[in-house]
């Protein structure tokens, strides 16, 4: 099964560019999955276990490397790409 999710991270420090970044660049790392960046949020698409595996391990380095942040995710079913 596919999925598609829709991420906003919201660090809780004033310099919160750099731990976005950081997100968006380990997340693109991993060639299975489709990422698109955009000034508002990211989106990923692949299948829907390696998804939530790549979610579970970047989220939790993020929690780890910079603290408290906040993330918001939209989850749907399908891939919802605009190459799909």
């Amino acid at each position: 099964m596919k999925l598609s999710v829709e991420i906003s991270k919201y660090p809780l420090h004033s310099d919160y560019i750099p731990f976005i970044k950081s997100f968006i660049e380990r997340l693109n790392q991993h060639e299975n999955l489709k990422v698109i960046t955009n000034t508002m949020s990211t989106q990923v698409f692949g299948d829907y276990d390696v998804v939530m595996s790549v979610m579970q391990t970047e989220m939790k380095a993020s929690f780890e490397q910079f603290g408290k942040c906040i993330f918001v995710c939209k989850f749907i079913s399908g891939d919802l790409s605009p190459e799909a």
